[in-house]
């Protein structure tokens, strides 16, 4: 199932039951903290290969879980949580059993201050886009900052898509090689891409690392105009990404 997908309506008993077999939980508890592959799976929660994609399956028939072929190992998968439709079934399954246990906008939350480093190949619109969406969504209090392995002039859609679909000028900002951050400090450190994981550099401290493996907008067509959708997409998928993350920064401050 695509991402963005709508999950099948499932009635409340049936959700309920389907989340909470420990290793379905176990599962998603690991995905909502990064992307896997069914190996980095197998390994977090310590069960067989055909018992954890037996049980992938079944939240990904549900639309609780998504796949995409690694862009640098064609023969791997990435498997990633639909926090969004999660969040909404939980929803549905509150409001069934009582009206007073729909769920409400969360209150604005003061953030401490958190730095971020986004990572993808070409620095060039992934990371550029995942940087100011979190430095607007945040008001500044967090610190965000994007890099490549191997920079890219900034792509003309990503800038256009910025300003059309999220109202976020992205003109002054310019592509970079992650050695400029070389020996920097980081609280949390998310790659974008699939090549630039296998290449990322450690980085100094302990800084919380994830990824979201997200296709290169750039290669889904041969101009501007027929990528143009694909940046549109990407635009949605960050935006998603990036309101959780501030949700999980809210939660777990930084040390510092």
């Amino acid at each position: 199932m695509a991402r963005g997908t709508p999950a099948p309506a499932v009635d409340a008993p049936q959700f309920l039951q389907l989340v909470g077999h420990p290793l379905r939980w176990a599962l998603l508890a690991e995905l909502s903290r990064s992307d896997r592959t069914v190996h980095e799976l197998v390994v977090a929660v310590g069960q067989p290969q055909s018992l954890v994609s037996y049980h992938l399956g079944k939240l990904r028939d549900r639309g609780l879980v998504t796949t995409r072929r690694s862009s640098a190992d064609r023969r791997d998968a990435y498997y990633a949580v639909e926090l969004a439709s999660f969040r909404d079934r939980l929803a549905e399954v509150g409001a069934a059993l009582h009206p007073g246990l729909r769920s409400a906008p969360a209150p604005p939350t003061t953030l401490e201050p958190t730095s971020v480093l986004f990572l993808c190949t070409g620095n060039s619109a992934r990371s550029q886009m995942a940087e100011a969406l979190l430095r607007e969504r945040s008001a500044g209090s967090v610190e965000a900052c994007s890099a490549g392995s191997h920079p890219k002039p900034l792509h003309p859609n990503a800038v256009r898509v910025m300003r059309v679909e999220c109202g976020i000028d992205l003109a002054g900002q310019t592509s970079k090689h992650l050695d400029v951050f070389a020996g920097r400090r980081f609280d949390r450190v998310i790659s974008l891409c699939d090549r630039v994981r296998e290449a990322c550099p450690d980085f100094p401290g302990t800084p919380v690392t994830s990824h979201w493996s997200l296709p290169d907008p750039a290669a889904s067509g041969s101009d501007d105009e027929a990528t143009y959708p694909t940046f549109q997409q990407l635009a949605s998928q960050l935006e998603t990404r990036i309101e959780f993350l501030l949700a999980d920064i809210a939660a777990r401050p930084t040390a510092a």
